[in-house]
């Protein structure tokens, strides 16, 4: 199975939660803080919004930093993806 998004919709895929500080201190799973950087897995082909096309600024493979509390939490085969808004993507990681 695979996710299409549609309109100005983003799936991304996250990256795993830190299991320690940087101070060597181990997290419980209560504890650890989700990451906000995520790699773009499909887009949506954009809309049209007051007669004007907005186009799509990610494509699939970027690293992309989207709002922390952005988007929907999907779980596909066992697999967890979240769907935001191109608008909650806040940038691209080069």
């Amino acid at each position: 199975m695979q996710l299409k998004p549609l309109g100005d919709k983003v799936v991304l895929k996250q990256g795993a939660a830190e299991e320690t500080t940087k101070s060597g201190i181990i997290l419980t799973s209560q504890s650890k803080e989700k990451p906000q950087q995520a790699e773009v897995i499909a887009v949506g082909p954009g809309i049209l919004a007051d007669g004007t096309e907005i186009k799509m600024e990610v494509k699939v493979g970027d690293k992309v930093i989207y709002s922390k509390y952005a988007g929907t939490e999907v779980k596909l085969e066992d697999e967890e993806f979240i769907v935001v808004k191109q608008s909650d993507i806040l940038a691209i990681v080069e």
